[in-house]
């Protein structure tokens, strides 16, 4: 799995952010899901290993 890395040129900020959002919708689920997966694998190298603390709470329900 890897991000495609790749240099384009544009007139303006605007053509850009078109652009960009032309891609960002031409991608499938499963390739943002890719791509966040490997992002998220290098700020955090162990992020999958690691779990949620379970945490439960009793409280005490007011009457209105």
């Amino acid at each position: 799995m890897s991000v495609e890395k790749r240099v384009r040129v544009f007139a303006s900020f605007e053509d850009a952010d078109v652009a960009d959002a032309r891609d960002d919708a031409a991608m499938s689920s499963e390739e943002r899901l890719n791509i966040l997966i490997e992002l998220r694998d290098r700020r955090h190298p162990d992020a999958a290993e690691q779990r949620l603390a379970r945490v439960s709470r009793v409280v005490e329900l007011g009457r209105s």
